[in-house]
């Protein structure tokens, strides 16, 4: 894979969901995830903050993961990717001066944009029930915080919003409307309620709305069980799978490890050849970037 410099990524991003009516965007949380997604031929990536948790820390999206973890994991992955990825900043760490440097730090590592939420802190995670917003003020303050830090005009602020947990419909489209004009690229509102919830929220904005697609995290069947055939029809213009490769894998080891199991029961054959195919598609995935020529001498 060719490595683009992060300047053209985060242009190829804005230029994508441009000429295209509906992104997906699967997430990745390490090379082999990342080399699969390029192999299929997706044409963008995200991080999910959550996964990255599980992955990393074996803990539930409740804030535990640092600043400086999440940049340099951002970091490895965007190094070694031909495609424009966005990460996850939770809350943004603080005030509007910590989104600031949450911003140039994660502009800086290669990330095409940023999710930035309005929960309070410290945040719950999913689904979970006494979820709670900040005022609308606190918000508009780090989304503008973010848009000044940013140094690429195409460096995308993705403003996730959880205020269907607590607000009204009515009252999550005025924070939303409040939220483009402070600067915000984009909208990721976390759990519509119902179909008619998107289309709305479509309706009233002049940005892109993306939605977190097969979470499967109640109360949001609008997220976790609508196609994404049918997303495409109500307007959405991204949507990313943010649990997909992480359950893939999990099925897949512990599919592979029932072979040893058996394998250790008597099997070999089974185990040979569980082995040879995983071990043939892990040096297929993890296809070396080739070194520049001057390196080489």
């Amino acid at each position: 894979m060719q490595r683009i410099a992060p300047v053209q990524k985060t242009a190829s991003l804005r230029t994508l969901l441009q000429r295209e009516s509906f992104v997906v965007a699967p997430a990745v949380h390490d090379i082999f995830s990342l080399r699969l997604v390029e192999q299929a031929g997706y044409q963008s990536a995200c991080i999910s903050g959550a996964m990255l948790s599980y992955s990393l820390l074996g803990v539930p999206d409740i804030g535990l993961l640092t600043l400086t973890e999440c940049v340099e994991h951002c970091r490895r992955l965007t190094r070694a990717s031909s495609i424009p990825i966005t990460a996850d900043a939770d809350a943004g760490y603080g005030n509007p001066r910590g989104v600031h440097y949450a911003v140039e730090l994660f502009e800086e590592a290669g990330a095409a944009g940023l999710n930035i939420e309005d929960q309070v802190v410290p945040r719950r995670w999913g689904s979970a029930v006494a979820k709670e917003v900040v005022p609308l003020g606190e918000m508009l303050a780090k989304i503008d915080a973010a848009q000044r830090a940013r140094r690429d005009g195409n460096f995308m602020i993705i403003a996730r919003t959880d205020a269907f947990a607590c607000e009204t419909t009515e009252q999550v489209i005025l924070r939303a409307r409040a939220y483009q004009a402070a600067g915000a690229d984009m909208l990721l509102p976390i759990a519509p309620r119902t179909e008619d919830d998107i289309a709305r929220l479509v309706r009233a904005l002049d940005i892109p709305v993306t939605l977190s697609a097969g979470t499967g995290l109640a109360p949001s069947p609008s997220a976790a069980n609508v196609p994404l055939e049918r997303l495409r029809e109500l307007g959405v213009r991204r949507a990313s799978l943010t649990t997909l490769l992480p359950g893939a894998a999990v099925a897949g080891m512990r599919r592979s490890l029932d072979a040893i199991g058996a394998a250790r029961g008597g099997c070999d054959g089974g185990m040979a050849a569980a082995g040879a195919a995983s071990l043939g598609a892990l040096f297929d995935t993890v296809e070396q970037i080739a070194f520049e020529d001057a390196l080489l001498h």
